[in-house]
């Protein structure tokens, strides 16, 4: 399977479904690293699955689930087994990377790799961290990564306009699609905007738009870096960051690494909440990041319970019952009968299968039924 912020569950996932990634990146001494190091050291929810360094800068946590625990307080499982959640620091970007400035050319080409961005941008003040422009604006940091991506994705329409014009003008129709595609994008790129502003109501369009592999089309999540005392309502920094991002349809949360290590330090359950209680949080912004990445990617998750097992599965956003058992075994999905449903609310308040039949709550779906997050799945089958 691939790098970077890769889904995977459980053993591993099998043919049809597609390695994910997701990669951090900032310009140098925005926080990057001690966030990263922070996710480093999330405590995973299982025993069988602590965290682990695939490379120097990639690393496996598991995606926080209390439903997860919920179900395993009434079926009492052997073991829960959470989704797991590969994510990787891609390093500082600097002015001039499209040029090949720095590492530029080696960073982007992780970036093209990546299905997702989480941009960490520093919200806080401290004259012992020194700024790589000598002072604080995270707007101005958003806008030089930005600059840098935008000049890449240029260099790819650019590299392919004349061509594409050339053929289109002959009347081939792919070639009008892409070409009405790359003008799109180069007039939004020309103005300085991100190529994911861009909206494409065709089918046709949206293919080719996704074939070009632009590095400002990825979903990105903006992550504002800031001190402890705005860990749990901002600052006049991260409402500026949230409005922009809210303008080209972006998420942005607010995480203070610093903290965050602090509360990585703390062995004792009860200890880490009260200490995040303190600060105004009801979660650490540690797991609420790894939730909003494995969203970013589109992924959800179906669940399965037993006396084995509890166990998450991971599947892509708005796919079928069929697909969904074919992330346990292609099997599954070769010889699909049916899918036997149970809502996660219903299997909390009746606490037993026998009682949410009696109930009339088990949904029994066939090859149409789009899984919903959280649903509870039995799957029949035969090869």
């Amino acid at each position: 399977m691939g790098r970077g912020c890769h889904i995977v569950t459980g053993e591993g996932l099998f043919n049809n479904f597609m390695a994910l990634k997701c990669g951090i990146v900032g310009l140098p001494n925005v926080g990057k690293s001690t966030l990263f190091n922070c996710l480093s050291s999330a405590k995973a929810q299982a025993a069988n699955f602590p965290f682990c360094t695939i490379e120097p800068n990639v690393g496996v946590i598991t995606v926080p689930d209390e439903r997860l625990t919920k179900l395993a307080e009434i079926v009492h499982p052997g073991r829960i087994v959470p989704a797991t959640c590969e994510i990787v620091d891609i390093a500082g970007l600097v002015k001039g990377a499209s040029k090949g400035e720095g590492l530029g050319n080696k960073f982007l080409g992780n970036i093209r790799e990546t299905d997702a961005i989480i941009h960490v941008l520093r919200c806080f003040d401290d004259d012992n961290i020194t700024h790589v422009d000598g002072t604080i604006d995270p707007i101005r940091d958003k806008e030089i990564i930005d600059t840098e991506l935008q000049l890449k994705d240029l260099e790819t329409i650019e590299s392919r306009y004349a061509k594409t014009q050339k053929v289109a003008s002959t009347g081939n129709k792919d070639a009008k699609i892409e070409f009405a595609v790359l003008q799109a994008y180069k007039e939004c790129l020309e103005s300085g905007k991100n190529a994911r502003t861009v909206e494409f109501e065709s089918k046709e369009e949206q293919e080719a738009a996704k074939n070009l592999f632009l590095l400002t089309s990825k979903p990105v999540l903006y992550v504002c870096n800031v001190d402890e005392a705005s860990a749990a309502n901002g600052n006049e920094w991260t409402k500026k960051v949230e409005a922009l991002a809210a303008e080209e349809g972006a998420e942005s949360m607010i995480v203070a690494a610093k903290t965050e290590e602090d509360i990585a330090g703390f062995e004792n359950y009860e200890d880490k909440q009260m200490f995040l209680e303190e600060l105004g949080l009801e979660e650490s912004g540690v797991n609420r990041l790894i939730k909003k990445a494995y969203a970013l990617l589109n992924l959800q998750t179906f669940i399965t319970a037993g006396e084995m097992e509890v166990k998450a599965w991971t599947f892509k956003k708005g796919w079928k019952a069929p697909q969904c058992a074919g992330v346990i075994h292609t099997d599954f999905e070769k010889g699909f009968i049916r899918a036997e449903v149970i809502k996660y609310e219903d299997y909390i308040e009746y606490k037993s299968e026998a009682a949410i039949k009696e109930a009339g709550k088990l949904g029994i779906e066939g090859k149409d039924y789009v899984v919903q997050d959280g649903d509870i799945m039995h799957f029949r089958f035969n090869v």
